[in-house]
């Protein structure tokens, strides 16, 4: 055993992939094919500008529909390439989903006014939400497996990429709109290029680590190496209740956090007397507390356990949305937002690696692809849920109640959600 384990560390040694190595290298690449994809979460950006520009005059549900259509597609993508990543490789299938996901942002950028609005729908929301799923599942799955010893850390590190997208996106959108305001999709020409050029070049080395490799070090720094686990196949993880549950964990977190990122603008002018101006620009800073939670948070997860780090993210939104209709003041309106925004990040940067945990990571790409439906459902539940509370009476109290409510009895969850017979080694 202990000369199979010192050549699998000299293989790896060769092949660049100690820490601080080419796995390193990789968690570069999975950044920047993250940053190109997670800038879909400037819709906004376009969303106004749509409802502004005499060629297009569209109403806040058409302004909408297309980042709509793409989060709804995001899971279509993501289970076709953890599917197909599982049996080809991470390279192919994020080659293919960035240039996917690139080509649809160019048709979105070929339109002109709203008689092409089928091919915004199209270009934006059916083509590139598709692509934008399956590139972002691979890197998850891949960096997995180039990290058993720090497997919440580095899928946060992942999907903060994700989360930090638009904050170098939207003022960049921005600027290219102002120069023609009467064709804001012209700002999709150029950015798609940048997307395809970034997608590219970080998508191209990515790579799965050999059959035996082992992190130099770690089975005698800490015991997190190789410990036999069972690794599952998606239908064996399908015919356990821990799949259901945590996919119930994601869509219920998803729900929570994003009933607020939904209404946030007009929620801080409302509540807290915020200006529209400072609104635009509060909603912008909350962003990069989404980015930095996904990191965060799965940093801690590996330190408290995957269902304790839940239980808290579940418990912390449940509490700020309760008392955020309460928030006069734009300090403390501001700081409890940060933590929801902080909470919703966490639960993409957690759950990868839970699921890995839970499952193995051999065929993360497969489980996790399909456990991201969770994100679509949440997607649809938590802006809902809070428009048709809020209504026209503005009822901010009874919808974040509720909905905070609902976030908390959801910790129950996590105190049922054990981990799978034959996966010892997991951090529940």
């Amino acid at each position: 055993m202990e000369r199979t384990s010192t050549r699998a560390r000299d293989d790896a040694a060769r092949d660049g992939s100690t820490p601080g190595g080419f796995r390193w290298l990789l968690v570069a690449g999975a950044l920047l094919l993250q940053f190109s994809i997670g800038a879909v979460y400037a819709w906004s950006v376009f969303g106004g500008a749509l409802e502004e520009a005499e060629s297009w005059q569209l109403g806040k549900v058409r302004a909408s529909l297309p980042f709509t259509v793409t989060i709804g597609m995001i899971f279509v993508g993501s289970y076709v390439g953890g599917r197909v990543q599982d049996a080809r490789g991470p390279r192919v299938v994020a080659l293919a989903g960035g240039v996917i996901y690139s080509v649809g942002i160019l048709l979105a950028g070929l339109t002109n006014g709203a008689e092409d609005y089928w091919l915004l729908i199209l270009g934006y929301g059916v083509i590139s939400g598709f692509g934008l799923g399956v590139a972002y599942i691979v890197p998850i799955a891949m960096l997995q497996k180039w990290f058993p010893d720090k497997t919440g850390l580095i899928t946060g590190l992942a999907v903060g990429g994700f989360g930090f997208g638009a904050v170098l996106t939207s003022p960049v959108a921005q600027l290219l709109i102002d120069r023609d305001p009467e064709d804001p999709t012209g700002a999709f020409v150029p950015l798609g290029l940048a997307y395809l050029l970034m997608s590219l070049v970080g998508a191209s080395i990515f790579r799965n680590p050999p059959a035996d490799y082992v992190v130099p070090g770690v089975e005698e720094s800490d015991g997190a190496a190789d410990t036999g686990d069972t690794d599952y196949t998606q239908a064996e993880a399908l015919r356990t209740p821990q799949w259901y549950f945590l996919t119930a964990i994601l869509t219920l977190s998803v729900s929570a956090g994003i009933a607020l990122i939904s209404q946030a603008k007009l929620s801080a002018t409302d509540i807290a007397g915020v200006s529209v101006t400072g609104a635009a620009t509060l909603v912008g800073v909350l962003a990069i507390f989404n980015g930095a939670g996904r990191i965060v948070w799965a940093g801690i997860s590996d330190r408290i356990g995957r269902m304790r780090t839940f239980a808290t993210i579940l418990a912390l939104q449940g509490i700020c949305l309760i008392l955020l209709p309460h928030a006069g003041s734009v300090l403390l309106f501001s700081a409890l937002a940060a933590v929801i925004y902080l909470c919703y990040g966490g639960t993409f940067g957690t759950m990868p690696a839970t699921a890995g945990d839970f499952f193995g990571v051999r065929n993360a790409g497969a489980i996790y692809g399909l456990m991201l439906i969770g994100w679509s459902l949440g997607g649809v539940i938590g802006p809902v849920l809070a428009s048709a509370l809020i209504g026209d009476e503005k009822a901010y109290t009874l919808a974040y109640t509720t909905i905070g409510v609902i976030a908390l009895a959801s910790v129950a969850l996590t105190f049922v959600t054990k981990v799978p017979a034959g996966r010892d080694g997991a951090r529940d």
